[in-house]
């Protein structure tokens, strides 16, 4: 696994300044397109929920790219999530793989 030093954006970030922004297409707006409440628009914006199946595969719809697309941005936040917070990688570290004959 490749591992970098910068951190992973957030689909929140993405979300907010590649799409929202550009598109000058507000949260409530997005939430409407999306079919679902604001909140949960807002909450992975500022990062503070994670993306699901579910939620990738409608903003696919609603931009026109694809539910791998968000589920990869996700996917990638986490990983750099656990791998440099210390107590998570203490925990990961202590796998050990197995030893087939």
């Amino acid at each position: 696994m490749v591992q970098t030093q910068r951190k992973a954006s957030t689909v929140g970030d993405i979300l907010t300044h590649e799409f929202l922004e550009p598109l000058d297409l507000t949260q409530t707006r997005l939430a409407e397109k999306m079919g679902v409440k604001p909140r949960l628009v807002n909450e992975i914006c500022r990062g503070r929920r994670a993306v699901t199946a579910d939620t990738a595969i409608m903003l696919g719809r609603v931009f026109g790219n694809t539910a791998q697309f968000w589920l990869n941005l996700q996917q990638k936040h986490e990983i750099w999530e656990a791998t440099h917070d210390a107590k998570r990688l203490e925990r990961i570290q202590k796998a050990q793989p197995l030893e087939i004959a």
